[in-house]
């Protein structure tokens, strides 16, 4: 039985950390483990320039704790009315991909895009570009199943997005189904996805388990045990399509314990910790360094980190809450006992 695993610093490809004095609370969870962050762009109002996307890297940079090795990666918010220009701009800027969220898909997307073909001429200029478009892969239409929503994102959306631009890069991000992983497995090389660690480690029993479980309701929603195990097989797999974004996303306690409870699950105080316990339980910590370490940078095009980190088969109770401004943050697992540890 291994009991030490050491890593390539790994990176995580979709997080999301909000803004003002909550970056103080999440920022130094991911930099104590990640050596780079591709953030999300879905704050009030969204990222949607590349002069926001450098204030708010700034912002975030201000509060990695002295000493680490952490960089945000930029994005912008795509919307039906982005203009082509600011694809340019972007680039020129740094910035590293778009984001594409349906309208009214998950928090903070009533911005977002309420048909692909109003965003055609944006989409042109990315893929001439060679920026990425990172997608939210579900419809929104409220005769659709919220358990069918991915599914039929595929065969309404994706497919044809990517016959009408066959170059553009794109990352299906937080897969959730097996048909989103055979999707992906399948497809050329200009198409990749992300795993998270809570879907590699529940199925949607956990939202009921002993009453409604708030901290485990995320989107997409948690999806039967056959999709966990279609996803953990994707991961393990070794291949080069499948890599680490959390989409750790936090929530304030009282939004989460709530009538109307936010979406999101908070990982990124133990991510690494969570992936090393879904990796072990399917025999697979050989697989982990190419899945959180290398084929992340490799589809971006980016050096791979050259710091390293270790885990040890150790058990540690994450705390109850973290303060998070001036309310309180309940992180995934909190009071619970995790089997693996950074040290």
């Amino acid at each position: 039985m291994t009991d030490t695993i050491s890593l390539t610093r790994p990176d995580d490809w979709h997080l999301h950390v909000r803004d003002g004095d909550a970056l103080k609370t999440v920022v130094p969870h991911t930099a104590a483990q990640f050596g780079r962050a591709i953030i999300m762009p879905n704050l009030k109002p969204p990222v949607t320039t590349a002069a926001q996307a450098l204030a708010y890297r700034d912002r975030i940079r201000a509060a990695v704790p002295s000493g680490a090795q952490f960089e945000p990666l930029m994005t912008l918010y795509l919307t039906d009315n982005l203009p082509a220009d600011e694809v340019r701009r972007a680039k020129e800027a740094g910035v590293l991909a778009l984001k594409l969220y349906p309208a009214g898909a998950t928090t903070n997307s009533d911005a977002g895009v309420t048909d692909l073909r109003k965003t055609y001429r944006t989409l042109e200029a990315m893929q001439r570009e060679g920026l990425p478009l990172l997608v939210h892969g579900e419809v929104t239409a409220p005769e659709i199943d919220l358990f069918d929503r991915e599914a039929v994102f595929i065969d309404s959306q994706l497919i044809p997005l990517r016959r009408d631009f066959p170059e553009l890069r794109i990352v299906f991000e937080h897969i959730t189904t097996r048909e989103a992983a055979q999707y992906v497995q399948q497809a050329d090389r200009f198409i990749a996805a992300t795993l998270t660690a809570h879907h590699l480690l529940y199925n949607r029993n956990a939202i009921f388990t002993g009453g409604i479980r708030p901290h485990y309701y995320c989107l997409p929603v948690l999806k039967r045990e056959s999709h966990r195990l279609a996803l953990v097989q994707a991961a393990t797999s070794g291949s080069a399509k499948f890599f680490l974004g959390t989409d750790s996303a936090p929530h304030p306690v009282h939004l989460k314990e709530h009538a109307s409870g936010c979406a999101g699950c908070y990982t990124a105080h133990a991510a690494m910790e969570l992936y090393a316990e879904a990796f072990d339980l399917a025999g697979a910590l050989d697989k982990l360094e190419g899945f959180a370490s290398f084929h992340g940078a490799d589809f971006y095009g980016l050096p791979r980190n050259t710091g390293r980190i270790t885990l040890q088969r150790q058990s540690w109770t994450p705390p109850e809450c973290f303060a998070f401004g001036q309310a309180e943050l309940k992180p995934l697992r909190s009071g619970e006992a995790l089997p693996w540890r950074m040290v």
